[in-house]
């Protein structure tokens, strides 16, 4: 990772993570700070939120290169990494004959995509089966290929959000229909269950070799950066059940793929926030990125609690400047924490703020 064209400071940032992710500190801070961007601006004005088509993936690094570029002299604690965002979801049930659908997402600056249901029912289980021919699993290595020559000595690829467990079963299924075959079919579920295993495992095991071990590790969209194959786990389909249900039914899978690879980090989103402590037991999770929902208080606004119950795992959270900055002056953050911080109005301000994160002590 040492010399990134794009990270001015990308060896003092990777230390500063190791501290993070690895010691756990909890008497310093962190913070990655967006800026305005001409690149998204003007992705804003030529793609109005709808649905789209496959976007051709020569337009989509040249995106993600002008993007970058801006953030080349901020000196927060960002890696920089693109994200193919065009697989983050519809590549699982495309290799196995799904439609495939694209959204735009002109804030972002995503193309994200997701699958209809698969099946109407358990009848059509056993005639899944994945071979290396489909033409979404060709795309893929496509892309990333291209990605990886694209980014090369200048910014990384992050790695790609799982689905596997019960996510896995809503592709198939719909959410609906999971949640009854828990009750009305649970063998199938567990076959299910080992087929998405065998699937990400694929998956993710050709994005590691692609991205290639000179990179010594792992660009993320959630964690920016940690030595080794980390892995980003989703636990959605129990942020509407119970603890109960995730042990029985989501621990075991997450641990099994955590354990393939070097660990790994996840999400949860407001309406997840009763799973904090049964995921902070998981072996080999590095971070847990906390989303913010409507209907639920910010992250922010309880991170106390939040970082009480979790204990020393590294938490991720989202807030803007203008709440960050006073909270900083007033001495009021909690360390161990890598704020997410939207609002800078430039790039000497974002700088004179990193001096103040990097000197604080909690």
């Amino acid at each position: 990772m040492s010399g990134l064209a794009y990270k001015a400071n990308a060896d003092a940032v990777k230390e500063r993570l190791r501290l993070l992710w690895d010691e756990r500190v909890q008497d310093r801070i962190f913070a990655v700070l967006d800026l305005p961007s001409p690149t998204l601006a003007e992705f804003r004005r030529s793609h109005p939120e709808s649905f789209c088509g496959y976007p051709d993936p020569a337009e989509r690094i040249a995106f993600w290169d002008d993007l970058l570029r801006e953030r080349t002299a901020l000196e927060d604690d960002s890696i920089p990494s693109a994200y193919l965002s065009e697989f983050d979801q519809g590549l699982y049930g495309g290799m196995l004959g799904g439609d495939v659908r694209f959204l735009c997402d002109p804030r972002t600056g995503w193309i994200s995509s997701m699958v209809p249901p698969l099946l109407e029912g358990w009848d059509g289980f056993d005639a899944l089966a994945f071979d290396e021919n489909p033409p979404w699993f060709q795309r893929y290595l496509r892309q990333l290929g291209m990605f990886v020559d694209g980014a090369r000595d200048k910014f990384g690829v992050s790695h790609l959000i799982l689905i596997d467990g019960l996510n896995f079963v809503f592709e198939l299924l719909g959410a609906t229909r999971t949640y009854l075959s828990l009750h009305e079919h649970p063998e199938q579920v567990r076959r299910a269950i080992d087929f998405a295993f065998d699937l990400n495992l694929k998956i993710h095991s050709v994005f590691f070799y692609a991205v290639g071990a000179e990179t010594r590790g792992t660009f993320s969209n959630m964690m920016q950066w940690h030595p080794g194959r980390i892995v980003s786990e989703s636990v959605d389909p129990f942020h509407m059940t119970s603890v109960r249900d995730f042990e029985t039914w989501g621990r075991g899978p997450a641990q099994r793929i955590f354990d393939a690879f070097d660990g790994g980090c996840l999400h949860l989103h407001g309406n997840g926030r009763h799973l904090l402590e049964a995921v902070c037991s998981l072996q080999g999770l590095k971070a847990i990125f906390m989303g913010d929902d409507t209907g639920f208080p910010p992250a922010i606004d309880v991170l106390d609690e939040l970082k009480a119950r979790a204990g020393d795992t590294p938490l991720v959270v989202s807030l803007p400047l203008d709440r960050f900055t006073p909270a900083l002056d007033r001495h009021e953050l909690p360390g161990g924490v890598l704020y997410k911080v939207s609002g800078a109005p430039d790039l000497d301000a974002a700088n004179r703020c990193m001096q103040s994160v990097r000197a604080y002590r909690a």
